[in-house]
């Protein structure tokens, strides 16, 4: 199959998106708005009778002082991952990319390696001689996507360093998600653990209820997110990354982006942010007060967000990045708690790979970012 490469419109590029059951939110024309400081361009792959087959958002970031590039395609690009011809896909697209200036591409393939049900994660956290999801059997495993790394590797791409938890501008590898296709919604409460049945249940019963909101409701949710942001320890976004976001990726789509918060006697205790791009829905980012903790106001919104997202026609409820860890003393160890009692399954991406077109200059770049 021999297939041509070359920059396409970001209407294009969303009309093939939209013909797909799902792609990642990195991956939708929208986002490169949302990605300010970075430049962008959309790539399409066309097959021999001139039919779009694959396409990808590049994010270029330019290095200090010279005019070359680091081009990444976060969770993408989207193509056709398993087919044989891999290197056919790849290389024009490593030539098109270093011709535009880039000296080093760094992509994230939305290839699933393994996944871990909740039960095999359980186990995992009451034995005191497993530390990592790894050392835990996989319940499920995908020999393809091993093909998938062997050929990466083959031609030359490196595999990245792991992204821990996807706090920061890398993608996360391991993420949690409850599967939606071909379950009732009683099948999924089901499987939610008891504390977090009876934590719905005592949300319900202390009148916790759960709302959606608007533009104008960001700055309420800045707030929440600020306090957050203090609690964790981790550098808050500005209110107007929210507000871009918003209105860039619900320009593009109505329904791409929703926030929703959780109120007790009309205070608002939690808040979050969806994104949806065909049956995938993610929680986004997620905030909440120091106060009212007892009504379980969390739990109640990701009842509601998952409700939501099943009445959509969702497959996949997709609660983002963990950690690998399940180390009881780890920090990021209660983010798996909190995730796993929706009995859901942990999954492994492949991870990031990066391939150096100007060995020199990767290098470069890589000891600057290790001094961050």
């Amino acid at each position: 199959m021999s297939l041509t490469l070359r920059t396409i419109s970001p209407e294009q590029h969303l009309a093939y998106i939209q013909t797909l059951p799902a792609a990642s939110h990195c991956q939708v024309p929208a986002w490169a708005d949302v990605k300010t400081e970075w430049r962008s361009e959309n790539l399409g792959w066309f097959d021999k009778d001139g039919q779009l087959v694959g396409a990808g958002l590049v994010l270029y970031r330019q290095l200090p002082k010279i005019k070359r590039y680091l081009a990444y395609l976060p969770e993408g690009p989207v193509i056709n991952w398993y087919a044989p011809n891999l290197d056919d896909w790849l290389q024009p697209m490593l030539a098109h990319l270093k011709n535009q200036g880039a000296f080093s591409v760094k992509m994230g393939p939305p290839v699933v390696i393994r996944r871990w049900d909740a039960a095999a994660i359980k186990s995992g956290i009451q034995d005191p001689d497993v530390k990592r999801l790894r050392d835990v059997e996989a319940s499920h495993i995908e020999p393809r996507a091993f093909e998938v790394s062997d050929r990466l590797r083959k031609m030359g791409w490196q595999q990245g360093e792991d992204g821990g938890a996807g706090f920061g501008d890398v993608q996360p590898r391991y993420v949690f998600q409850v599967p939606l296709a071909n379950r009732s919604l009683d099948d999924v409460l089901k499987g939610f653990n008891q504390l977090w049945r009876r934590n719905i249940k005592k949300a319900e019963k202390a009148g916790v209820e759960v709302v959606q909101g608007g533009y104008e409701d960001l700055a309420e949710w800045q707030r929440l997110y600020e306090i957050t942001a203090v609690r964790d320890r981790f550098r808050p976004r500005p209110l107007s990354y929210f507000q871009r976001m918003w209105t860039v990726l619900n320009n593009e789509d109505p329904n791409r982006m929703r926030l929703y918060f959780a109120r007790h006697n009309g205070v608002n205790l939690s808040a979050a942010t969806m994104l949806v791009v065909g049956g995938h829905v993610w929680y986004s980012y997620g905030a909440s007060d120091n106060i009212g903790r007892e009504v379980r106001p969390s739990n109640a919104m990701q009842w509601r967000m998952l409700r939501d997202a099943y009445a959509m026609g969702a497959t996949v409820y997709d609660l983002r990045g963990i950690s690998d860890s399940l180390d009881e003393t780890d920090h990021l160890f209660g983010l798996i708690q909190f995730k796993v009692g929706t009995g859901g399954e942990a999954v492994e991406y492949i991870g990031e790979w990066d391939f150096p077109l100007n060995k020199l200059l990767h290098k470069a770049l890589d000891m600057y970012m290790s001094r961050r």
